[in-house]
């Protein structure tokens, strides 16, 4: 067999560093980086999961590294030799022969992956393994390029006429190869290898992740020089180069065996003794019997952040997880949770340095300064790590996601930060801890290239998730079903929230259990409701069936009785002209300036949240005028990403809830106009809020902004919590009063558009029950009061109930709201099943096989493409600004530095170029942008040939297809439609 095996290549002279690397040093070199690995990276969980498989306690490691190795059994095969021919001589020399032109003309090329699958089925069940784990090994190697097919794919294609496979002497050195790499790696055989129990699918899922990534490792031909001589090949020596190269790559895993947190520990890592919910949190987390799910409502302010990374600390300890993902809704809340992810780190106090080991996973994080600081001078030009492991030879397309990017990692320099390998496109989640935006989960719940290695970085960390209620019904399908995945993973999971619908709440309990136990459907029938707020509900599963608990405590802080007051505006109807609609938008702007002019008479810091970022810049522009722009700030989706960035920075560093006191700083008056960004984790303390209407839940994040650090000194006349309601027509109270049949009241076209007309009136509804005279809330004098934050879950399940709710005058109307709310939600949960992971009746398979039955690709050959693909219809795309004031002159950034005539950027100014991103408005004006591309300078650029360029004149201006869009610096985009289309 030293003949053959001597021959066999798997790369190239051109892909190996000059030197042909035969196929039995890459399969070696594989497995070797596999111990590595199983020793240095993998989680204690994992390990004790692949133990269980292979038949006890130190049995896993061999069953996973020789899993690696097998990978790329496939290239034993003409299929592959055939294609580069210096090494098909050699081949064909040493006997093994084939066909030429029947090999070379097959319409449909077999993959060396599948081909891999195809002689692993053959030769494990010809040495007597049994068929259910033949079944689900072979699927490994199938999808190491980042899909599983179905078994009937793998197959050699029939016009080959068996010179694909090869004959009688290939068979030969394709089980001689085989039993080879067996026997390095330990084995007595190929019968000694099989497994005794079949994984769950989620385990098979990230053990499939795991076998990219060692495939990833030992391909990159800088630390894996091609060895053209079987005298040079040995398990010793691939063992001697995956620690080397191991060692210069500075790869490592997260915490390993975690000592469970002491008593004293909450003070030591924040600095504060725990509060009652927190210590809550922390005990439902001790009294688990399994891996499994936490739950936390708790008020806004409350601590939830701190109390689930002590969580997430217990469950590590107790289940062996090695690291932290923690979630965020948005890219910008995402920010400020990375630098506290690695202050609680730090202050784990180990010595080891896992604060600098924390990836913040976003498309904007070169903005974000705490990351620019923490990988200075490593992140390159390509906007990612360079990788050089891109396979050759049958496989279209880039199946890597790599192409374009500086080929060579470089060895760990002496700067901060994960290790450059993890940063590279796709492996992000892979570091042992990551802060990012929810879609790196919703991501690895779609049925995506290369979704194992999502999985992968899921898997054997605990999940903490901030904010969940903020997923709508589209979102929610995919955070459904990641919840399914990790639960039968055995990943612990804590979910954040402080206005979370009784439904919601459900749904997701019973996702996580339904996959623990590997059911296609679980309804807990005694799933009971939280006693108070805040409350932790805990779920796990068990041998005898699922397990729930559900426990609440007193909050730390005693309601606030914030009032509430309706300023009612003029809402245009349907077919009113845009002179119309336009002096509805001054009368109530003027309304807003009037009000916060007398409210804020003797100081005193204001948030206004708009629905729409039309209205946000109007008012804006209107506040400006009477206070002065050094007294407003505006803060919207529809800035510059540089500007957008700048400002959130300096918002939180003004009036966030540990920033200065009055006299220390913090503004004698201020008035902060936002849109919804000021819902999700937006860490202010305002004085007053003015809030146009939303579902309550929405509107319960916005109160939650107010009054948010109870010991600090208000000006006179705000000493009181005052919500001010805006964007909806009068006579509210009246309405909701009247006992014909009047209709509900009028919101603005904006928010019915976005939120829908069903849960505005749901919503108004309870605001006009608590501005009733006489009623249990209600002030009697045109006032209300809502009790925050006791009353914030009776609200929420109120609204989001099936109760009647809306006064007798508004049934009719809310009827027919309800009947357009409910298809618009099942059309668009509908929308997301085309891209889920699993179908319907597929949850309960047993294997990966088939997976990707339909493969889901990245729109325009960028991951970030995946970003609609979790998000539906309701994002507008992103364009990149630059200004050319005059036709042959260079291009020149947002900022004013100059680049060429065709737009090249050096490498110092590429953070300047992309600081120009902006998101446009969805419908006609995003249409339009689809039309747009690079630059020329752009074309080749790996961090710019995806872009989007929109260039503007001198003065601010360019044109979009039949519209006009205008950047400013203070307002940001403002887009003019062509057409009758409302712009929000």
């Amino acid at each position: 067999m030293e003949g053959p095996l001597g021959v066999l290549w798997g790369k190239s002279a051109e892909r190996a560093g000059g030197q042909t690397n035969l196929l039995l040093s890459h399969l070696l070199d594989t497995a070797a980086v596999a111990e590595r690995l199983w020793d240095s990276f993998l989680a204690p969980s994992t390990r004790g999961l692949l133990d269980e498989v292979s038949g006890g306690p130190g049995r896993g490691r061999r069953l996973f590294a020789w899993l690696c190795a097998v990978h790329d059994l496939g290239k034993a095969t003409p299929a592959f030799q055939y294609q580069w021919e210096p090494g098909a001589r050699a081949v064909r020399a040493a006997g093994l022969r084939w066909h030429g032109p029947t090999v070379a003309n097959q319409k449909r090329r077999w993959r060396h992956e599948h081909a891999s699958a195809y002689l692993l089925m053959r030769v494990l069940r010809r040495v007597g393994w049994a068929e259910r784990h033949v079944a689900w090994v072979w699927p490994l190697a199938a999808g190491h390029h980042g899909v599983f097919p179905e078994e009937d794919a793998v197959q050699p294609p029939r016009r080959g006429k068996g010179q694909l496979q090869g004959g009688a002497d290939w068979e030969v050195a394709q089980a001689g190869l085989l039993e080879r790499v067996t026997v390095e790696l330990g084995f007595g055989g190929l019968a000694e290898v099989q497994p005794v129990a079949v994984p769950a699918r989620a385990v098979q899922l990230h053990v499939s992740g795991l076998i990219v990534m060692a495939d990833w490792i030992a391909s990159d031909e800088k630390h894996f020089p091609g060895l053209p001589d079987m005298s040079q090949v040995s398990m010793k020596g691939a063992r001697e180069r995956a620690g080397l190269a191991w060692t210069r790559l500075g790869l490592r895993g997260g915490w390993g065996a975690l000592a469970g947190p002491g008593p004293e520990a909450f003070r030591e890592r924040f600095g504060v003794e725990a509060r009652p919910s927190q210590r809550l949190v922390m005990q439902a987390a001790r009294d688990m019997e399994g891996p499994g799910l936490l739950v936390v409502e708790a008020p806004m302010g409350e601590g939830k952040t701190k109390a689930a990374l002590m969580a997430a600390e217990i469950l590590a300890a107790r289940f062996g997880a090695d690291g932290v993902f923690v979630g965020m809704p948005t890219q910008a809340t995402s920010d400020p949770m990375f630098g506290q992810v690695r202050a609680w780190l730090q202050a784990l106090g180990r010595g080891d340095d896992l604060a600098s080991q924390v990836a913040l996973l976003h498309g904007k994080r070169m903005f974000n300064k705490e990351w620019r600081g923490l990988v200075e001078g490593r992140e390159r030009v390509g906007g990612e790590f360079g990788f050089a492991g891109v396979d050759e030879f049958g496989c279209e397309g880039d199946v890597y996601g790599m192409g374009g990017q500086a080929r060579g990692v470089g060895e760990r320099s002496g700067a901060g930060g994960p290790a450059e390998w993890f940063l590279g496109a796709k492996r992000g989640l892979l570091c042992p801890f990551v802060v990012g935006t929810v879609d790196q989960l919703l991501l690895a719940a779609t049925r995506s290239r290369h979704v194992m290695l999502r999985m992968a970085g899921l898997a054997g960390k605990v999940v903490v998730l901030d904010e969940v209620h903020a997923a709508d019904v589209y979102m929610s399908q995919f955070l459904v079903e990641g919840l399914r995945w990790l639960g039968q993973a055995g990943v612990p999971v804590v979910l954040l929230s402080a206005t979370l619908p009784p439904g919601q709440r459900r749904e997701l309990v019973e996702a996580y259990v339904a996959g623990a136990g590997s059911r296609e459907e679980l309804r807990l029938e005694a799933l009971p409701e939280p006693g108070g707020y805040p409350s932790v509900t805990s779920a796990w599963s068990a041998v005898e069936g699922p397990c729930v608990r559900v426990d609440s405590c007193e909050g730390w802080r005693p309601d606030l009785s914030v009032a509430l007051a309706v300023c009612s505006e003029p809402v245009p109807g349907p077919r009113a002209s845009r002179v119309q609609e336009r002096q509805a938008q001054e009368e109530a702007d003027v309304a807003v300036v009037d009000l916060l002019r007398a409210q804020l008479e003797g100081g005193g810091c204001a948030l206004v949240v708009r629905n729409t970022v039309a209205r946000a810049q109007s008012l804006y522009s209107a506040l400006a005028g009477v206070f002065g722009a050094g007294e407003v700030m505006l803060l919207h989706g529809r800035l510059a990403a540089g500007a957008r960035a700048e400002r959130t920075e300096r918002c939180l560093g003004l009036l966030g809830v540990s920033g200065p006191g009055v006299g220390e700083g913090r503004p004698r008056r201020l008035v902060v106009v936002a849109t919804q960004l000021a819902e999700q984790s937006f860490d202010v303390d305002v004085d007053l809020l003015v809030s146009d209407v939303a579902p309550v839940d929405l509107l319960l994040q916005r109160i939650g902004r107010l009054h948010r650090h109870g010991d600090r000194v208000r000006p006179p006349g705000l000493v009181v919590p005052q919500v001010f309601l805006t964007g909806l027509g009068g006579g509210l109270v009246e309405g909701a009063d009247a006992g014909s049949v009047c209709g509900g009241p009028a919101f603005i076209r904006g928010s019915e558009v976005i939120y829908g007309r069903h849960l505005l009136l749901r919503t108004a509804a309870v605001v006009a029950d608590a501005l009733r005279p006489g009623s249990e809330c209600g002030s009697g004098s045109g006032g209300g009061v809502w009790q925050v934050p006791g009353g914030v879950p009776g609200l929420v399940a109120a609204v989001y109930g099936d109760e009647e709710l809306v006064p007798a005058g508004w049934r009719d109307d809310a009827g027919a709201a309800r009947v357009e709310w409910e298809e618009r939600q099942r059309e668009r949960a509908q929308s997301a099943v085309p891209f889920l992971l699993t179908r319907r009746g597929d949850k309960e398979g047993v294997t990966l096989a088939g997976l990707h039955r339909v493969a889901v690709a990245a729109s325009g050959g960028a991951e970030g493409g995946l970003d609609g693909v979790v998000r539906d219809g309701e994002m507008g795309e992103e364009v990149v600004l630059v200004v050319r004031e005059r036709e042959g002159e260079v291009v020149r950034t947002l900022s004013g530095r100059a680049l060429s005539v065709n737009g090249d950027v050096a490498d110092e100014l590429i953070d300047d170029v992309l600081a120009g991103t902006v998101r446009l408005p969805g419908g006609p004006a995003s249409s339009a942008a689809a039309a747009l591309g690079p630059l020329p300078g752009w074309v080749g650029h790996p961090r710019l040939r995806y872009a989007r360029a929109l260039v503007l004149d001198g003065s601010g201006w360019g044109e979009l297809g039949e519209h006009r869009v205008h950047y400013d610096d203070v307002l940001g985009l403002t887009v003019e439609l062509a057409s009758r289309w409302p712009v929000r």
